[in-house]
Formats: structure tokens, sequence, C-alpha cells
């Protein structure tokens, strides 16, 4: 596998993300909103994400093609073997990220809300740990790593979605604590957040 193939294949990732995405955003949308803590923290978050996840990999693959593979500033080696760990990451990231939103259903949001008649999912991948999507998330930033050789832009969406999971996870508990009171107390006591067993 080549540098440009990696490449190409992180760019479909991407894509696959937004198109398996949209039609929960737009359904989303329809939901009424019982609570919502959509707050300037929270939006930044989202923007530092998209920017590590987004923004600086889509910038540094339209260099590439313009300056050439290995002639930007921190470039990295690049073997064949990166490619396909970062190609099983992906496929598993986005086969979990639709998993997730068909599991959530009409509760998924993509901030910090709770919906009317909002029910807690504790079944399916949601019994193995509390907070799959972030997991696919993690995977997506792990095939971003593999996928991309530069130490920047390959890097940066571990660096954007980390921010947001660890200055967000712990505000998203105590809403669904909030709202489900000890079910959601008993349910983070027998799973973990986004690793099986481990955390």
């Amino acid at each position: 596998m080549t540098a440009r193939l990696a490449e190409t294949i992180w760019f479909l990732a991407a894509a696959g993300w937004f198109v398996l995405r949209l039609p929960h955003v737009r359904r989303a949308r329809k939901t009424p909103v019982a609570r919502s803590d959509r707050d300037s923290l929270e939006r930044r978050l989202l923007g530092i994400s998209l920017t590590g996840l987004g923004i600086v990999p889509i910038l540094y693959i339209a260099l590439s093609l313009i300056v050439g593979d290995g002639n930007l500033p921190f470039d990295r080696t690049f073997a064949s073997w990166h490619g396909w760990v970062g190609l099983v990451c992906a496929l598993a990231a986005l086969a979990l990220f639709q998993l997730t939103h068909a599991q959530l259903g009409r509760n998924w949001s993509v901030s910090l809300d709770t919906r009317r008649d909002h029910r807690l999912i504790d079944s399916g991948v949601y019994a193995l740990v509390r907070h799959p999507m972030y997991s696919a998330f993690w995977l997506l930033a792990i095939a971003q790593a593999w996928l991309i050789p530069n130490w920047v832009a390959g890097f940066a969406g571990l660096i954007g979605f980390g921010t947001l999971f660890f200055l967000r996870v712990g505000r998203e508990e105590q809403m669904m604590v909030d709202t489900f009171g000890e079910a959601y107390l008993a349910y983070m006591r027998r799973t973990k957040r986004v690793v099986p067993w481990l955390y």
C-alpha cells in the first residue's frame, strides 16, 4: 500500500462517517429536546474535534497533492503495513459508528442533549461499554494516525477528539445520572466507558 492510497482510504472513511451520520442528524433535528447543555465550551470542543479529525488532515492531503508526499514539514516514513492497520481501524470505526447510531435511534444527539421520552440504552454494544460511539471515534482517530504519514496531521485526530472526550465525558455522564438516577449509576458500575473491561 502506498501513502497516497492510505490518504485516500482516510478520505473515504471521513466521507463514510459523514454519509452514515447525515440521516441521524436530520432525524435529530425533528426530535424534541428535553434538556440541552450546548454551551460555549461544548461548541468549542466540537470545533476542536472537527479540526483534528477533519480540517487538519484535509489540508495536509491537499498540500501533499501539490508538493508531493514526503515533502511537507513533519512528514514521517510510511510503510505499507501502516496503511493496512489504518484500514482495519477505519472499517471497525465505521461499523461501530453505524451500530451505535442504530441502537440509539431517536435518543442520539450530536451535542449534550436528552430527548423527550429519552430511554437508557444498555443492551447490544451498550452492554459492553457506556460510550461505544466514542470508542468508534477513538478508532477513527487511531486510523488517521496510521493512514496520514505526518506527525501533525496524523495525530491531530487523537489530540482533537481526545480534547473533546476528556472534557466532555464527565459532563455527559452527569447529565445521564440527572436523567436516569440510580439506573444510570448501576449501569456505570457494571460497564466501562470506551474499552470493555479496561476503561
